[in-house]
């Protein structure tokens, strides 16, 4: 019966391990080998507008297919400026918009922690409220507020401090806009968790050895913090490089992101490979800044 019973509970948390990993093989691996196989296509006029690969059945046939494979994709990104622009015109935009989230995200963070407890839930309920409302909408939204007619425009002419509507709407300050918003509660929640958690004692400590109030701040507060500081930072970047509907909505024709040029390259261009090729080097892009967070954070813990 002993050995029966251990081997159910075998049983079960192997079957707990592995609905994580079957989530990640269906809704990751796959996804991306279909992505893979496209972008190693060339492009057809037809439906689907690719020549499919590795659709024979016998094992010949699938040496021929993978003879047949086609890298043009890879090469004409090479090639055409375009692409590597997009690249680092987004990792750009994405690096400027974390640290500006940093900048708000930190104090607001700090002002959490400090306050009661009632007043904290009621300060974490404010940050995660806006995701009740649909992402679309909140970024159209600021379409009505940085436009000339805009609220933001009539309230600084209405004060006197410009004289004629700014024009941020359809600019990167516009983009910059968006992605902090949109995105300052992912900054927020893991810098609060870091600073919620802190113990007080060695504030306490610091000033009884001598320190001042903001060199304490330096030297016991902020590098206690890092953990959420970096985890919040990359949850801010990774997902800002490949924005598109910020940049659509808010940054017009001129604000060159990846995320908008793979786009075009599938709705408008329609050339699959190539914007497959496109999605597969942002995401090994993405792997390095991941791959670096796993090793910081396990250095700090």
């Amino acid at each position: 019966m002993a050995g029966s019973s251990k081997t159910q509970g075998g049983w079960w948390r192997g079957a707990v391990i592995g609905v994580p990993y079957l989530w990640l093989v269906a809704l990751f691996l796959v996804p991306f080998a279909i992505v893979l196989k496209i972008s190693l296509s060339t492009t057809t006029i037809a439906q689907p507008p690719y020549t499919p690969v590795f659709t024979a059945e016998s094992w010949a046939a699938f040496v021929a297919a993978v003879r047949g494979l086609s890298f043009d994709s890879y090469l004409w990104l090479g090639d055409d400026p375009l692409y590597l622009d997009a690249y680092l015109s987004s990792l750009r935009i994405a690096a400027i918009s974390t640290v500006l989230a940093l900048l708000v995200a930190y104090p607001l963070a700090y002002a959490m922690s400090r306050a009661s407890s009632t007043m904290r839930q009621i300060l974490v309920m404010l940050v995660i409220l806006p995701f009740w409302t649909s992402f679309l909408i909140r970024v159209y939204a600021w379409i009505g507020i940085l436009r000339n007619e805009g609220y933001l425009n009539q309230v600084l002419l209405g004060t006197g401090l410009v004289s004629t509507p700014l024009e941020i709407l359809n600019t990167e300050t516009a983009v910059y806009i968006g992605i902090v918003y949109s995105y300052l509660p992912f900054m927020v929640l893991p810098i609060y968790a870091s600073l919620e958690r802190l113990d007080h004692r060695l504030l306490e400590a610091a000033s009884d050895l001598g320190c001042t109030p903001l060199r304490a701040f330096w030297s016991v507060t902020f590098p206690l913090s890092l953990p959420g500081v970096l985890a919040g930072a990359f949850l801010v970047f990774i997902p800002a490089v490949g924005e598109f509907v910020i940049p659509d909505l808010l940054g017009g024709s001129q604000t060159l992101m990846i995320g908008k040029t793979l786009w075009d390259e599938f709705f408008a261009n329609r050339d699959w490979p190539v914007a497959s090729a496109v999605a597969v080097l942002l995401l090994l892009v993405l792997v390095i800044p991941i791959t670096l967070f796993q090793r910081v954070q396990a250095r700090i813990d």
